[in-house]
């Protein structure tokens, strides 16, 4: 009876310390993603007519269940990681919740939609998604669903040392270089404007900045002779980034309460690209899944072939980077030099 009594006394401390561990490594209270492709957890999984899906073989080969979870991915994508920097779980798609109770957000959401742009119409060409305006719009919904539990003051201090990740643009600059019938000019001024988060609680932002998305396997094949970058999508990047950069400056200006980390994304991918062996990659222009010329003729369907090492690729498929080279990003966007995370990385700006 002594030994057992011990025993269990031992589980039961055992269990004490596991969960003091968590605690001391939940370094925020939430996480609220909002996005495209690059940092979809399963939104479009729920929407009725969207053909933007991850909901198939071959993604989700490396993910932990080896299965697709709707994720643009081999695995793991960005948004995962970065809570597992923080220590909480992945925040969850909020349209996989049935239930929209607050407590189903307690440590954050993910309003991510792949083919996401910061206008309605980005996705024209791949079906629906969910844009960023109708993003902020669900957010806002869980926000006076928290106010409802914990009180405005309550909701306000949990929300003021969260975390809000925004991860989009790509999809626009995509269009824009696409079509020539788009009139609209997606501007950093629209993108700041959309994010109507600060008089709802949001103090801590973190922004990744547009990425070389002329190098994506997608934009090589157009080019017939060498399958280079397409310089043009490349500058459009360039452009969008600088002026993103100074409307955060500016909001910085006007709205000292808050902080952000801006995440150069387009320096360190392109430098993968570059020099993927310096990074561990031993592809950089192919697809790892797909068909056709650099794997990009073919999306990765199910009938697609795909590279028996995937950690040797940096792109799983013609748009989205492979699991490894989304932990490598996300290494730089967490404790990374000024060079890639200004005015601070993200293990700085949780603790401001």
């Amino acid at each position: 009876m002594g030994n057992k009594a011990f025993f269990l006394g031992f589980l039961i401390g055992f269990a004490l310390i596991l969960s003091l561990e968590f605690a001391s490594a939940q370094m925020v209270p939430a996480i609220f993603v909002f996005g495209d492709s690059l940092v979809d957890v399963g939104n479009n999984n729920k929407l009725p007519v969207s053909v933007a899906k991850a909901n198939f073989p071959h993604n989700g080969i490396d993910f932990p269940t080896k299965k697709a979870t709707g994720r643009f991915s081999n695995g793991k994508n960005a948004a995962d990681f970065l809570a597992q920097k923080v220590g909480l779980p992945t925040s969850p798609a909020y349209l996989s919740v049935s239930r929209k109770s607050t407590s189903s957000f307690m440590t954050g959401a993910s309003f991510a939609s792949g083919g996401a742009g910061i206008f309605n119409g980005t996705d024209r060409t791949l079906g629906q998604s969910i844009p960023l305006t109708k993003q902020v719009g669900y957010y806002e919904s869980v926000y006076d669903n928290l106010i409802q539990q914990q009180g405005l003051s309550g909701a306000q201090k949990s929300l003021s040392k969260s975390l809000f990740a925004i991860v989009i643009g790509s999809n626009d600059i995509l269009d824009y270089s696409g079509s020539s019938d788009l009139q609209k000019e997606s501007t950093p001024q629209q993108y700041v404007d959309s994010m109507r988060l600060h008089a709802s609680g949001a103090r801590k932002f973190v922004f990744a900045g547009i990425g070389p998305i002329g190098c994506i396997p997608a934009q090589r094949i157009k080019n017939q002779t060498d399958h280079g970058c397409n310089e043009g999508s490349n500058l459009m990047a360039v452009s969008y980034n600088k002026g993103l950069n100074s409307m955060l400056r500016e909001l910085k200006s006007n709205l000292t309460a808050i902080s952000y980390s801006y995440f150069d994304t387009y320096s360190l991918l392109l430098n993968i690209i570059q020099n993927p062996a310096t990074y561990g990659f031993a592809e950089a222009e192919a697809a790892c899944c797909g068909r056709g010329k650099l794997n990009a003729q073919i999306p990765c369907l199910p009938v697609a072939k795909y590279c028996p090492s995937r950690k040797d690729h940096v792109f799983w498929d013609l748009y989205h980077p492979t699991e490894a080279t989304a932990s490598i990003l996300v290494d730089a966007i967490f404790d990374g030099p000024k060079q890639y995370a200004f005015p601070m990385n993200v293990r700085q700006l949780v603790t401001v």
